[in-house]
């Protein structure tokens, strides 16, 4: 079954990892910072070629800033749009690049979804910017690698920032009554803190329950929308939280298609700006498999805020 926002289907997964230093500079596209040359495709907006890494990788982060561009300069909370191109730094073939797919990636700062040295090398940059960062294992993939991406491989890449929004802490619209005994009720506040959810001793429903708690006023939500969501999930047996994106400190991003179908269906069709009660029965969910916290066969209940469509 397909997993929620931490752990999407994506170019890039979220991997944790111990903090490392970065080595920020502003230099011509050449190997002077230790970092393999961009030997073709050096302007923002070109898609780059690199050459091999030369020598033992850095151990820690490393961000060369290619040209500065004149957007706002990124911060926790913002979500941008990059085209990229990945490379292992003994490579000389690309694993990974937007640039062919002609469609840049969606990544909220702070908000997880992507390795943390993609966090790391995104935080304070100006939309417009070239980068080439290179990320060590630990912010990375690790021991265990991903896909053509071995274990313990130091990764390259070069990264435009084509786009940069702020996004909304929460909700804003009009609470709309609760006035079902049979389903959890939602707190209303509308402090970008998380909301109360509170189960009821009822039988869970068996099929899809999507409510406004909130009703915004912006756009419906589409199916192929990537959507910037602030969310919280518990069970329904005994109302324990399992998934969270306010512990993380900022809102997540990702595209639609690729979460459970709980959220595919009861998402779509919803305004921006709203806060949603979904109810998820096992079938819509995770099923007989189960997933981490969440055993099989779980009802899961979700309040989801509904912040951006991008």
């Amino acid at each position: 079954m397909r997993r929620l926002a931490g752990l999407l289907v994506v170019p890039l997964l979220l991997l944790t990892a111990v903090a490392c230093g970065d080595d920020k500079a502003s230099d011509s596209a050449s190997s002077s910072n230790g970092l393999p040359a961009i030997s073709a495709g050096e302007k923002f907006g070109e898609k780059p070629t690199l050459a091999k890494g030369e020598g033992n990788p850095p151990k820690d982060l490393k961000i060369k800033v290619i040209s500065e561009g004149k957007g706002q300069q990124l911060k926790k909370g913002d979500q941008a749009q990059v085209d990229y191109l990945g490379q292992v730094w003994d490579g000389d073939k690309p694993f990974d690049n937007s640039f062919d797919r002609g469609e840049p990636f969606a990544v909220t700062i702070g908000g997880g979804g992507v390795i943390e040295g993609w966090q790391k090398a995104l935080d304070g940059q100006k939309v417009g910017s070239r980068l080439e960062v290179s990320i060590p294992p630990t912010l990375g993939y690790g021991a265990q690698g991903q896909g053509d991406i071995p274990p313990n491989a130091t990764l390259v890449f070069v990264m435009d920032i084509v786009k940069g929004v702020t996004i909304p802490t929460a909700a804003k619209g009009t609470p709309v009554a609760q006035d079902n005994i049979n389903l959890p009720k939602v707190g209303t506040n509308t402090d970008g803190k998380a909301p109360s959810v509170t189960v009821p001793k009822k039988p869970a429903p068996t099929k899809l329950v999507s409510n406004y708690i909130i009703e915004g006023t912006g756009p419906v939500v589409k199916a192929g929308d990537t959507v910037s969501v602030q969310y919280k999930g518990v069970l329904w047996k005994d109302g324990k939280e399992f998934d969270s994106s306010y512990s993380k400190g900022a809102p997540v991003t990702f595209p639609l298609a690729n979460v459970i179908p709980g959220w595919q269906k009861g998402l779509e069709g919803k305004k921006v700006g709203s806060r949603v009660l979904l109810v998820v029965p096992p079938d819509m969910g995770y099923g007989d498999q189960g997933q981490g916290p969440i055993p099989p066969k779980s009802t899961l209940v979700f309040s989801v805020d509904i912040l951006a469509v991008l």
